[in-house]
């Protein structure tokens, strides 16, 4: 996209009230922001969703003044922009319709070929969600999946610092422009943020802070990765909106059961009890229901000549020794263990290359 463009579509981005959706409609049946804003009124209106008040919004030209003000600071600033027609724009994204047309970066991002999930939850994160959090990132690890959250108080940097320190990439979606952090106490953590993945936004320079933009951000968190989890959440919260969002584009969605007496639990377990969202209790319920496999050379590391494995694992081993690939279920049936148990130890053995996942989710010896 050449630099007249550009501006076009940053004045495009900022008409109050437009929205990505008929932005992407408009760009669609035009060609580009350019000839939008060169075209007739009349035609303007021809299209579902753009009524009169957006059109005089869209002749204002103030517009164009504050973009090439934003594209300067852009510029200054060295930020990546991606536009929602490029390769470089999140492939996930793509796929939702309220996508930003243009997505504002920082750090060192690469989704290519990854495995993302989302983890969101609580600002007031207890001991037992600080731990299943850092649990479930440390046993994820030999998969490298990027780990996207809001930077936010929590269950969000919990996550994301935890996804540092087992060096997997790991993404900020902010809810404000790249000239600001917030909260401000986070700043110490960016440089390592920015050096294991960066930041996402859709906000400009000039947008004031506001809390309402949470839910905006929030349908970036939901939209760029392939499954979204809840690990702690009151009755109500912004994880939860999250949780909507990402059904609303037919992802998956976990969430970590609690007492039902425990006010952060009450969120996830409403999700598990409406059918809103998968049981996540360990690593395996991830990598089970997403189809996760461990690469192939990943698992020749592992592999011992004899591999030790435990007295429940031995017992699964054996079955499918005898029986052949079979199911999940079946596996859980036969050896007389809960699922949930089942899962976490078929993960177990597949790490130790005792036996390997196939389509259908069967599991077979190797």
């Amino acid at each position: 996209m050449n630099s007249e463009d550009f501006i076009y579509t940053l004045a495009l981005q900022h008409i109050p009230n437009l929205g990505d959706t008929t932005a992407k409609k408009l760009i669609r049946q035009f060609g580009t922001a350019r000839e939008i804003f060169k075209e007739k009124k009349a035609n303007l209106l021809k299209i579902d969703g753009v009524g009169k008040v957006r059109i005089q919004e869209l002749f204002d030209p103030n517009h164009l003044k504050n973009a090439e003000k934003e594209l300067l600071f852009i510029e200054k600033n060295n930020i990546t922009v991606d536009y929602f027609q490029e390769n470089s724009y999140p492939e996930k994204l793509k796929h939702c319709l309220d996508g930003p047309i243009l997505l504002f970066s920082r750090g060192n991002i690469d989704l290519s070929k990854k495995k993302i999930i989302s983890i969101v939850g609580t600002r007031q994160i207890t001991s037992h969600g600080i731990a299943f959090c850092e649990k479930l990132i440390e046993d994820l690890a030999i998969l490298d999946p990027v780990i996207i959250s809001g930077f936010a108080y929590g269950v969000d940097i919990t996550a994301q610092k935890a996804a540092v320190r087992n060096g997997l990439q790991t993404i900020g979606c902010l809810a404000h422009g790249l000239n600001q952090i917030y909260p401000k106490s986070h700043k110490k953590y960016m440089s390592d943020i920015e050096d294991n993945g960066g930041f996402y936004t859709d906000f400009w320079s000039t947008d004031n802070f506001d809390r309402n933009n949470f839910l905006k951000r929030n349908r970036i968190i939901a939209g760029l990765s392939e499954a979204t989890i809840v690990i702690e959440s009151a009755e109500k919260g912004g994880a939860l909106v999250t949780a909507d969002i990402a059904n609303s584009y037919d992802r998956e969605v976990f969430a970590v059961p609690g007492r039902p007496t425990d006010k952060f639990s009450i969120g996830c377990n409403n999700l598990i009890k409406s059918q809103n969202a998968h049981v996540l209790t360990s690593s395996a319920d991830l990598a089970y229901i997403l189809n996760w496999e461990v690469e192939q050379e990943e698992r020749s590391v592992q592999k011992q000549l004899f591999v030790e494995l435990e007295n429940d694992e031995q017992k699964l081993y054996e079955f499918l020794k005898v029986q052949g690939k079979s199911e999940l279920d079946t596996l859980s049936l036969n050896c007389n263990l809960p699922t949930f148990k089942t899962a976490s130890l078929l993960l177990n053995m597949e790490l130790k290359g005792a036996i390997r996942p196939l389509p259908g989710k069967l599991f077979e010896v190797i």
